[in-house]
């Protein structure tokens, strides 16, 4: 019963185009978070088991802030305020929670990090919080958009594929890779998780 829900509600999803969103000040400045790690951007590519497809592709930004630029996706808590597919308070137990949102029986996830100077993290932040909200199925192109002529980035140029995202991404000098599984990854976040039929729900559409 479950997965048809889960099936029901990404059909759903599948057929909405982009949606506005823009949360007050106040919550953004109360969700903000600081991590100590070193500047960095993230490149997650959620990759079918069976033939290696990508289904999804989102971009976490730790500069000033961590923020997630989640384009086209469904990923979303009450606590986490998002303008136009820019979710603030990514602290770590939100990360582990993304991941695991994403992660299923027959979806992976590909982690992909690069260390990279503040003022290039900044210059990415500043990019995706311009870029507006996105339609379904332009997760890959509004990303290689925001890291077009980013120093360190200009070798990616653009697609359509998070599939083909993630091998480019896996060429830059410096990438850090994992692949995370259903089973490997963390559940331990305490995340108070939105359940199916709560009007807040909602669940991947790849």
């Amino acid at each position: 019963m479950r997965n048809l829900i889960l099936c029901l509600l990404a059909l759903c999803s599948l057929a909405a185009c982009a949606e506005p969103k823009w949360a007050p000040d106040a919550a953004v400045t109360r969700a903000a978070y600081h991590s100590d790690d070193p500047p960095s951007i993230t490149l997650f590519t959620v990759v079918r088991r069976s033939n290696g497809n990508g289904g999804h592709s989102g971009l976490l930004i730790n500069g000033r802030q961590r923020i997630l630029f989640d384009p086209a996706g469904t990923f979303q808590h009450p606590q986490l305020p998002e303008r136009n597919d820019v979710i603030y308070g990514m602290n770590d137990k939100m990360v582990d929670f993304y991941i695991d949102y994403h992660a299923r029986e027959e979806w992976d996830v590909v982690e992909q990090t690069i260390p990279v100077s503040a003022e290039v993290a900044e210059m990415v932040a500043q990019r995706a919080q311009n870029w507006g909200a996105v339609s379904k199925a332009h997760c890959a192109r509004s990303i290689t958009g925001v890291l077009a002529g980013v120093p360190g980035f200009e070798g990616l140029g653009r697609t359509w594929f998070p599939a083909t995202l993630m091998e480019r991404f896996r060429t830059l000098p410096g990438v850090q890779e994992r692949r995370i599984t259903d089973a490997t990854a963390r559940k331990d976040y305490g995340v108070e998780l939105v359940a199916p039929g709560d009007p807040r729900a909602q669940f991947p559409a790849f």
